[in-house]
């Protein structure tokens, strides 16, 4: 994941924590050398669903997609949509290229880096959905800046969102859980989709299973999911 100055959300510092694993197969490889340029958030310029797809369409943005097994699963359920992923770990990256190649999702991108890189340059008001999934908690306090549910990327979600977009955090780390819920708690730009404590208990619909929350079960985790919604824009 990356780091942020909590009050800046133009400022995007280095990555933190691998970006490699074990050396790739052929396949894999053969796969970051191919489908990996197609499909690709260009390096420079604005960032659109006409830039990316041609056409004008609900777009998604997904940060920190892991295996990529969410993003593909909703890129499967919504085919009219665009999608966008950001991933710093390569290895995450070849495991999305592989749904990509194997379900035929033509309505995916990838970005392999810091995803405010490219949130930066995508128009306000243009997202209809961003996706914070199980990311890496940094728990110590010394390193909570490096933490993206921040004051600072949370201000950068809510502008990208229009108003009624949807904003989407998960996680099953008690310590990330109070932190977000400190940033999120009372913030102008959101109101929490959330009534009783069931409402973030449960896996909503839509919302399929990651590798993350499938192995946080198994070590005896709670998980809890947040759906926030963008408030209309202030006259």
């Amino acid at each position: 994941m990356t780091a942020h100055k909590s009050g800046d959300p133009t400022t995007l510092n280095r990555l933190y924590g691998r970006q490699s694993g074990p050396k790739l197969r052929k396949g894999q490889q053969e796969l970051v050398d191919t489908l990996l340029p197609a499909i690709s958030v260009p390096e420079e310029g604005e960032v659109s669903a006409a830039s990316l797809f041609g056409t004008d369409r609900p777009l998604h943005f997904e940060i920190g997609f892991g295996g990529g097994e969410h993003l593909a699963w909703r890129a499967d359920l919504l085919p009219d949509h665009g999608f966008i992923g950001a991933e710093p770990f390569l290895n995450g990256v070849v495991q999305a290229l592989g749904h990509v190649r194997d379900q035929g999702l033509p309505n995916i991108r990838l970005h392999m880096g810091d995803a405010l890189q490219v949130l930066a340059r995508i128009p306000d008001g243009a997202l209809s959905f961003v996706y914070l999934l199980h990311p890496d908690p940094w728990p110590k306090a010394r390193h909570a800046k490096r933490r993206m549910m921040n004051p600072g990327p949370v201000a950068m979600i809510a502008r990208k969102l229009k108003p009624g977009g949807e904003f989407r955090f998960g996680t099953d780390h008690p310590v990330y859980l109070r932190w977000a819920l400190m940033v999120m708690n009372g913030h102008p730009d959101f109101d929490w989709l959330a009534s009783e404590p069931k409402d973030f208990q449960n896996r909503p619909g839509g919302w399929p299973e990651t590798r993350y929350e499938a192995k946080a079960r198994r070590l005896g985790h709670e998980v809890w999911y947040f759906r926030y919604r963008r408030r209309p824009l202030a006259d």
